[in-house]
């Protein structure tokens, strides 16, 4: 790859990464007065965070049952309230176990 190529990718590049931050901004000057759209916005960031990381669950142990054995343990111990930590740790270690068993 010559120099020229690598500079326009790297612009192009800067480009891709800077308009969705900067398009939001340009968009929405005042505030948002709807609760609907405040609602929706809200949420957002759960859902694009659940729907990137939730299907590589199931293939990062490489065993299904124990992927599902932690899914289980993270989503009982975020229902009870307990610490990202916490709840991290335990599928970790429930995985680790179930893994020494199946």
């Amino acid at each position: 790859m010559n120099l020229e190529r690598a500079f326009f990718a790297m612009i192009l590049m800067a480009l891709v990464t800077y308009i969705p931050r900067a398009l939001p901004i340009a968009i929405f000057r005042r505030e948002i007065k709807s609760t609907y759209i405040k609602s929706f916005l809200h949420y957002v960031p759960f859902a694009v965070l659940g729907s990137l990381t939730f299907p590589d669950i199931f293939s990062s142990t490489g065993n299904f049952a124990t992927a599902i054995c932690g899914t289980l343990m993270a989503l009982w111990l975020s229902y009870r309230e307990k610490s990202l930590v916490i709840v991290a740790i335990g599928a970790i270690l429930t995985v680790y176990i179930t893994g020494l068993i199946f």
